[in-house]
């Protein structure tokens, strides 16, 4: 990258709040990463919350409440209170990622990879946004609703990169595991992904539609959760295939660990569909069904995030051998 990259504005105000910013990773862009993913999968509690009790067309408009005001009138009771709070955590959603970005922007020569994360992160908040309008404007067709979740998904997938790289060690990087392991955690990767695709078509075709009148998919509900079960088995068992063979990965992978939690969230997932099917899809329990599914998303990353490992350059070799044998270095 250029050096100008770092050079901090000529205007006395903006070059003191530029030398403000973090040039490396601290404590400030740590705690903005692991804040940019809990926000990303609040806002999916949230906004499971709006459709599971009915509450997607409270405010029946978009962007302002109502034809005549910007906000939830008293009128419009317990759905508008409903539909506006979790409107209104879009722009917690946006504050945070600006701050995250202005975080990491100072560094941006030197942590390429968090600069471009915190910018996708950035610049798909407001996307996400417009899809939710659309979902209102198109008086909740599923499959827009599918996709306002979808838009989820892609965020709480980028947020969960960042915070894995915000540990890492800047540099390039080169797969760290077995061809064989790396294909198979691409090929999970990709089963909870269709997982979750087949998720939302199962969600689509239910009585949680958000509003009572808005339109269905028309599929089948009882065989939509058959065949949104099929993924879900497979993927289960890809898992325990990866966890199984983690054990002998290298140590600094960490890849037991991560591949536990994704193994452990999927339990929880099963038994938490199973339940919620038997029990009539009580709104709780989808609920918690929803944010498992984020989850399940981010654990994935992490794992994926964890195949590769930064390429030791002949100077950093050479440090470390000074370290183990401080001897040959003359100290």
């Amino acid at each position: 990258m250029p050096a100008e990259t770092t050079t901090p504005p000529a205007s006395g105000l903006l070059r003191r709040l530029w030398t403000r910013l973090p040039d490396h990773v601290d404590r400030r862009v740590i705690a903005a990463a692991w804040a940019t993913l809990a926000v990303q999968v609040g806002i999916v509690a949230t906004g499971g919350l709006v459709r599971l009790t009915g509450s997607g067309l409270g405010c029946p408009t978009w962007p302002r409440c109502t034809a005549d005001s910007l906000i939830a009138t008293p009128e419009m009771g317990f759905h508008g209170a409903i539909e506006f709070g979790n409107r209104m955590l879009t722009f917690v959603l946006v504050v945070v990622a600006i701050v995250t970005f202005l975080f990491v922007v100072r560094m941006r020569a030197q942590r390429r990879d968090l600069f471009w994360l915190a910018l996708g992160v950035g610049l798909y908040v407001p996307l996400q946004a417009v899809i939710g309008g659309i979902t209102v404007l198109t008086n909740l067709n599923p499959y827009i609703v599918g996709l306002h979740f979808f838009a989820s998904v892609i965020l709480v997938a980028l947020s969960a990169a960042l915070v894995v790289r915000v540990y890492a060690t800047p540099g390039r990087r080169e797969t760290a595991v077995p061809g064989w392991y790396a294909v198979t955690t691409r090929v999970t990767a990709a089963a909870a992904l269709v997982t979750i695709i087949v998720g939302i078509l199962v969600t689509g075709s239910g009585p949680h539609a958000g509003d009572g009148g808005a339109s269905r998919n028309g599929l089948n509900p009882e065989f939509m959760q058959h065949v949104h079960s099929w993924p879900a088995y497979a993927l289960l068992a890809l898992t325990v295939v990866i966890f199984a063979g983690s054990w002998r990965m290298p140590r600094a992978q960490r890849l037991p660990l991560w591949t536990g939690l994704v193994l452990a969230v999927e339990i929880v997932q099963i038994f938490v569909g199973l339940w919620q099917a038997r029990a009539g899809l009580p709104i709780a329990l989808v609920n918690i069904h929803l944010v498992l599914a984020v989850l399940l998303v981010a654990a994935t990353t992490t794992v994926v995030m964890h195949l590769t490992a930064p390429v030791a350059t002949p100077s950093d070799a050479a440090i470390t051998d000074a370290r183990r044998h401080p001897a040959r270095s003359g100290s």
